[in-house]
């Protein structure tokens, strides 16, 4: 009987793809793992480094058959582990991108002091005053006047944006970039506004109408 391949090697520019088997057993898969990488890249092997990703389809990996690759390849000195990519993730995870995916809505005003936080988008139906302070790992939308802090990505997420229908905060965040008070602009102006970081890494401030060429991900429509 013909031994079916449970690990398929693939070389590229940027190094190797190995695409593992997701119906066979895991200590099958293993050892065979090992056996391919024992006959084409021996330990004694010189050369550079060789940058390695992994693919497991639809087979959900735990923490120690993750480690357990990473070891049966990094045993190979020429090979070093860049990703181990799965179609499968926990419920914890799923939860999590979907509420990263969510807009919440929040119709308050934040006053000195308070501290609103959300995962995902944040809608705000209200001001934010002055010592108040909104945060939200995506995009904040403040349908009222912003005077306070304002926090967006606050995960880390540098594509996300703040819009306020008037735009006064005493601080605008996105990510890890901060933008004091911007410079006090003509109170006869009332167009909604949006903070975003620039190509300088800088926060800057256009009409909300440019968001479309700005950040055109933003839509889903």
């Amino acid at each position: 009987m013909q031994k079916t391949n449970y690990v398929t090697v693939r070389g590229t520019k940027e190094g190797l793809i190995l695409y593992l088997n997701d119906e066979c057993s895991f200590p099958e898969l293993v050892n065979e793992l090992e056996e391919k990488l024992s006959s084409k890249y021996s330990q004694t092997r010189e050369g550079p480094a060789v940058e390695v990703k992994v693919s497991v389809g639809n087979r959900y990996l735990t923490e120690e058959q993750t480690e357990q690759i990473k070891t049966v390849i990094n045993d190979r000195k020429n090979l070093v582990i860049n990703t181990i990519d799965s179609n499968v993730i926990t419920k914890e995870d799923a939860e999590s991108l979907r509420k990263e995916a969510q807009t919440s809505t929040v119709v308050k005003v934040i006053r000195s002091g308070q501290v609103l936080q959300i995962q995902g988008d944040l809608l705000l139906l209200g001001d934010v005053n002055p010592g108040g302070t909104v945060m939200a790992t995506g995009n904040i939308y403040v349908m009222g006047v912003l005077r306070g802090i304002a926090h967006a990505g606050c995960d880390g997420n540098e594509d996300s944006v703040i819009t306020a229908s008037k735009m006064e905060p005493s601080q605008l965040r996105i990510a890890e970039v901060v933008n004091r008070s911007p410079d006090t602009k003509d109170n006869e102006v009332h167009e909604m506004e949006c903070a975003y970081i620039g190509k300088d890494n800088k926060i800057a401030i256009e009409r909300v109408q440019h968001m479309g060429k700005l950040r055109p991900k933003i839509t889903n429509v």
